[in-house]
């Protein structure tokens, strides 16, 4: 078996985490109420973690008209769409080519989110496998995620390596085996990080071997104990 690089996607891959919470923030301001950041750290990396929408109505006593999450998607979605990879993304995807390493995404989001932005980057021939929450593998913290897309690629997780900005999904990944790196972003930095293996400001700060390397020095010594 070969060790794999498997990135969480929202937030690691692309910044959708700042869009997301702009369009439910501006829902809620609509609606006379606050939503903060954290609140809204509870749904970040998971699907079920935070529910925006039913907190939303119980506050303003009221049902609200459906068509407000129309609004809210779409306003979501155009601010990601102008947003470019987070750095060092397309660097580690161009070495883990060089390498002859597979790459994979372990995500709680729904597919069609995920295949429509990875087009829009022009990315989606660079991943050998998505496994996200498409109603057969469960959401993070849940580790599945990241043990299918390993099996799918034939990697061993613990010379693996995780990429993630969520406690939720570190939580996963170190619990999937694999070396796991939290790279956080403004709406996570808070968030407890001690499970991961190593934090990093961006994958700028470190190349896909030297993660790589880490990650088969850590199995040694596992496996030595």
């Amino acid at each position: 078996m070969t060790a794999a690089v498997v990135f969480d996607f929202d937030g690691t891959i692309v910044d959708t985490e700042e869009p997301s919470f702009i369009g439910w923030s501006e829902l809620w301001a609509a609606q006379g109420h606050e939503l903060t950041v954290e609140m809204w750290q509870a749904a970040i990396g998971t699907h079920d973690g935070f529910d925006s929408w039913g907190e939303l109505q119980r506050r303003v006593g009221r049902p609200l008209d459906p068509a407000l999450l129309d609004v809210r998607f779409a306003r979501k979605e155009a601010l990601t769409d102008a947003n470019a990879p987070r750095p060092g993304v397309l660097a580690w995807l161009d070495d883990a080519d060089r390498l002859g390493v597979p790459v994979a995404i372990a995500s709680s989001s729904p597919p069609d989110w995920i295949e429509r932005q990875l087009a829009r980057l022009g990315l989606r021939h660079r991943f050998r496998c998505i496994a996200c929450c498409d109603g057969t593998l469960p959401a993070k913290p849940d580790p599945s995620s990241f043990r299918h897309a390993c099996e799918q690629v034939g990697a061993d997780p613990a010379a693996s390596v995780a990429v993630e900005d969520s406690k939720h999904g570190v939580t996963a990944a170190a619990a999937a085996g694999l070396f796991t790196i939290a790279v956080p972003h403004g709406l996570t930095a808070s968030m407890d990080f001690s499970a991961a293996d190593l934090v990093v400001d961006s994958l700028d700060c470190l190349t896909l071997e030297d993660a790589l390397s880490h990650a088969k020095a850590r199995s040694g010594r596992e496996n030595r104990t």
